[in-house]
């Protein structure tokens, strides 16, 4: 399983293209530009399965049009925020200076739900706080796993709970549902750089105790 990371857009989210060893992909958060996630996909002969919001908020879909047509299997976001896309007023894109608008997504997830592609598996981690759909997403091929952890947890930080639906005591509540990670699992934050749970347990501030 291999991970890349491309800073896009004016608040520099990480959009994520993972591939497993059978070169099929998903696109997690098209924040920005996709030209170079785009040929990334091209010189590397990648299948794109899907693409994958962690959330609704508009600095993670702005490229949503640019990327979504490549996308066999079309873009999948929770079902509590399956209205950011159609609404610039939900995504908050209005705030940031241009209304982003789409068509809905192709797939609602929900907690639990697995998504398979090539040879990995996704599962997905509703983990409201930030918004009241974010999500987490645990790909695992083989004994390779990883987690995407959008703007739900960050290198010593956690996502902003004062925007609408945020949930300062639902984020606290998701962070617990992560404690059955292992310590060692590499965690890639919709912003930022990447981290590792166990370091985050014992040295995020915000971390419930």
């Amino acid at each position: 399983m291999k991970i890349e990371c491309f800073q896009v857009g004016g608040l520099c989210t990480n959009c994520y293209v993972i591939s497993d060893k059978r070169r099929a992909a998903v696109v997690v958060d098209p924040g920005g530009p996709m030209k170079e996630v785009t040929a990334y996909i091209e010189r590397n002969g990648l299948r794109l399965s899907r693409v994958m919001l962690t959330h609704g908020h508009g600095d993670h879909i702005m490229g949503l049009g640019e990327i979504r047509a490549s996308a066999a299997d079309g873009v999948c976001v929770h079902t509590e925020d399956a209205g950011c896309l159609v609404s610039a007023s939900k995504n908050l894109s209005v705030m940031m200076g241009r209304a982003y608008e789409f068509e809905a997504a192709d797939s609602l997830l929900s907690d639990g739900d697995v998504i398979r592609f090539g040879g990995m598996k996704i599962e997905v981690i509703h983990t409201p706080g930030h918004t009241r759909g974010s999500c987490c997403f645990h790909a695992t091929e083989g004994t390779d796993d990883l987690l995407v952890s959008g703007d739900t947890l960050f290198a010593r930080d956690v996502g902003r709970t004062d925007l609408p639906g945020g949930d300062e005591a639902a984020l606290a509540e998701s962070l617990k549902k992560l404690e059955s990670l292992p310590e060692s699992l590499a965690v890639y934050p919709g912003h930022g750089p990447a981290t590792v749970l166990g370091d985050e347990r014992k040295l995020n501030p915000h971390w419930p105790r």
